[in-house]
């Protein structure tokens, strides 16, 4: 049977290799008693899901949210879900519990599946639409059922709802420079076609052995832990980033394939037991998601010893949209200068750069904002057409609002339209903490912008003009942090007597930004 749709591809896979190995959880360490599943057992589970689901009233094109790090069940769910043609949002569980609150609100949750480490949040919140939470693992005196519980009495039949691959199956949230996250829809379509197109670059087939460690509630995880299953191959998957573990499993998993952001691989790199693991089994790693320093990559493709794909892409464009192939990393060589390139773009995909203001075309080798058209731009952001109409234009084009240029086909990031900060693979939008600095009765007006940072990549800052000298930097980063993600909030503060603004009232980012990243090639870490 063809893939067309998420539920096809446990179907496909417990109908061709049922006792296979599909997925295994390691919480803490390699010799632990691991939970395992073979595709036979994800579709049987899966059905339980969707038939518990019809049980509690789901209905096509309505969205079941998952709150928790990374989680077997979560896979499960989510081919759950789809057989009923629901869409699941997964919730960044590190966010604050007023952003975790707006989400499922804006989402008009139904069913929340949430970790029992998350049951404090969820009770902290007003929910406006949930009808129904399960608890992975112990619910405690919450009165919720247990995810166990739950599934209880309901059959391993599919329920063979009607799916179509245009439906949207999956909506992950991406903050806006409103500073109110918005959802981004994709389809069934959008994903098979980031499965079918990673072949050409990352080599998956049956006999891969897939390491799923980054967050699930980002496209680079979820989207990575759905490629090796797509392929029918064994995938490893880690709760959280845990970097010992990670140098363990890779020899004893045999991991031939694993994505990593540049702050991960940076972090490995400075363990002493990263010379001394056998990574002999490892194809390829893939990497992206912000910005990696050459001398970082360099290292890593010595100690690693596998070939390294860089990726670039967004939540918007399903994952990845340009690839640079393992015979482009070329250090040393003719083409050494390909390493500061994220790539050509993938099948069916172009890209194109345009002026930010004037909206046309320009010349090969000059800067502006990257412009992209292909079959996995997002269907739109959830109820709200007004931004769905400003970032895909009619003839197809999904503005990026990230800057660069194109070279003889290869994309090259310089800089980003956008104020968006990039730290340590999270994306942080300034005007989101700006809201949250004017809140504070002794600041007057604040700035955001991202600084070089050799561990992040970039951190956030802060410029702040205060209404009282008394005003401490610990002050401004404790305020923050009582309405923001950790990783959102500022690790340094500086003063300034008058922030700089355009006349129409626009902080002049680009000059607040100077003096921090002179002598820097590019804008972006």
């Amino acid at each position: 049977m063809a893939i067309e749709t998420l539920g096809d591809i446990v179907r496909e896979h417990a109908a061709r290799r049922p006792e296979k190995t599909a997925l295994t959880y390691v919480r803490t360490a390699v010799d632990e008693d691991h939970r395992a599943w073979t595709y036979a057992m994800l579709e049987a589970e899966s059905n339980r899901i969707a038939n518990a689901l019809l049980a509690e009233g789901v209905r096509p094109g309505e969205r079941i949210a998952y709150l928790d790090k990374n989680a077997p069940e979560y896979f499960l769910y989510l081919f759950g879900g789809a057989k009923v043609n629901a869409v699941s949002v997964a919730v960044n569980w590190r966010l604050a519990v007023p952003e975790m609150e707006y989400i499922l609100n804006n989402a008009e949750a139904r069913v929340i599946l949430v970790g029992e480490e998350y049951l404090p949040a969820l009770a902290q919140m007003d929910l406006m639409s949930v009808a129904k939470i399960v608890v992975i693992g112990d619910p405690g005196a919450s009165g919720h059922q247990s995810f166990e519980q739950w599934l209880d009495g309901h059959s391993t039949e599919d329920p063979h709802v009607p799916v179509a691959p245009e439906d949207v199956v999956y909506q992950l949230y991406t903050s806006g420079t409103t500073g109110l996250p918005k959802g981004v829809e994709l389809s069934h379509a959008n994903l098979m076609h980031a499965m079918m197109a990673s072949v050409d670059s990352q080599g998956f087939d049956a006999d891969s052995v897939n390491l799923v460690a980054m967050p699930l509630f980002h496209i680079s995880g979820s989207g990575w832990g759905l490629m090796g299953l797509y392929f029918g191959a064994s995938s490893v998957m880690l709760r959280e980033v845990n970097l010992p573990l990670i140098l363990d499993l890779l020899p004893a998993f045999g991991v031939t394939h694993a994505f990593f952001v540049p702050a991960v691989l940076q972090f490995m790199l400075a363990l002493p037991e990263c010379r001394e693991t056998d990574f002999s089994t490892l194809k390829n790693i893939s990497y992206g998601a912000s910005p990696i320093t050459e001398a970082v990559l360099l290292q890593c493709m010595e100690v690693f010893g596998c070939d390294f794909i860089q990726l670039y892409g967004l939540t918007e464009t399903t994952g990845a949209i340009t690839a640079l192939l393992p015979e482009d990393h070329d250090p040393g060589g003719p083409r050494a200068e390909l390493l500061r390139s994220c790539g050509k773009p993938i099948r069916n995909h172009e890209v194109a750069i345009h002026d930010s203001e004037t909206l046309e075309e320009v010349a090969d080798g000059e800067v502006g904002e990257i412009w992209i058209r292909g079959p996995q731009i997002m269907r739109g952001y959830w109820k709200n057409p007004e931004a769905t109409a400003e970032a895909i234009r009619p003839e197809g084009w999904f503005r990026s609002g990230d800057a660069g240029y194109v070279k003889d086909g290869f994309l090259y990031i310089h800089d980003r339209v956008k104020d968006m900060i990039i730290s340590g693979g999270e994306n942080v939008y300034p005007a989101e903490i700006e809201n949250v600095l004017m809140r504070h009765e002794m600041i007057s007006d604040a700035a955001v912008i991202g600084v070089p940072s050799e561990r992040w990549g970039e951190t956030v800052k802060a410029i702040v003009t205060r209404a009282d000298d008394s005003l401490t930097e610990q002050q401004v980063i404790e305020h923050c942090r009582r309405y923001l993600a950790g990783y959102k909030c500022p690790t340094s503060v500086d003063w300034m007597d008058t922030i700089p603004r355009n006349p129409s009232g626009k902080i002049l980012k680009v000059e607040l930004r100077k003096p921090y990243w002179a002598g820097k090639e590019r804008q972006v870490s």
